[in-house]
């Protein structure tokens, strides 16, 4: 195994099928030894993706969304542009087989990319993603979520990934109970929603110099799998 992982950046909004398919092909391909790990950072349209433990009360779609069976762990999330995607292909098997810490390999590197903005996010026990505590004195509760993590393993190969709010539109989450978190003092936020005018492109960077500090491995620039 290669310790350089490929880097790419799709520039066009990908289409959720077209995406699927190729994380399978590529994941396939890594299983395979015909391919390298790659890390894939994307924008969809608007839509809405399932996973296997989504609960179909979860999703009302006003807006007549698509939706999507994902595959992937979790319950119903929301993609949209402004919302930067990141697809993680990396051989866990190889990594150690630890599935619990490559998923707080996935916290850490989205904290570590907010803390380069001055933003501090944590985790939460209990509650999948990073979370932004905005809970002001003397007043009730607020936590906001900021990114979700949802993967799914083949043979020890991971696809799906993170996903960051940059700038995305905030009211196309009520379309649905946002990873199935309903409590009171529980929403979604964004960079934007926080103050931080960042663009894709400083995100993009963050992401990466966060990635490589995280997992300890250097990437270098490829294209993207379709």
């Amino acid at each position: 195994m290669s310790a350089d992982i490929a880097w790419a950046i799709s520039d066009d909004l990908v289409d959720y099928p077209v995406a699927l398919k190729a994380m399978e092909e590529r994941a396939a391909q890594i299983i395979a030894g015909t391919a390298s790990e790659l890390i894939w950072l994307l924008e969809h349209p608007p839509l809405y993706t399932s996973g296997t433990s989504a609960n179909p009360d979860d999703v009302s779609n006003p807006l007549g969304l698509p939706v999507f069976n994902a595959g992937r762990g979790g319950q119903f999330t929301y993609h949209g542009p402004g919302q930067r995607v990141a697809y993680v292909m990396l051989n866990v098997g190889e990594r150690g087989k630890d599935v619990r810490g490559f998923i707080q390999n996935l916290e850490q590197w989205i904290i570590t990319t907010l803390a380069s903005f001055n933003i501090r996010a944590e985790t939460r026990e209990g509650r999948v993603g990073v979370w932004i505590d905005r809970t002001r004195p003397n007043a009730p509760m607020r936590e906001d979520k900021i990114a979700a993590i949802g993967v799914r393993l083949r043979k020890w190969v991971s696809f799906h990934g993170i996903s960051l709010n940059v700038e995305p539109d905030l009211s196309h989450f009520g379309g649905i109970v946002p990873c199935g978190i309903s409590e009171d003092g529980l929403g979604v936020t964004s960079l934007a929603d926080l103050g931080a005018p960042i663009t894709m492109v400083e995100a993009d960077m963050a992401l990466r110099t966060a990635f490589e500090t995280v997992f300890g491995v250097r990437t270098y620039t490829s294209t993207p799998p379709i």
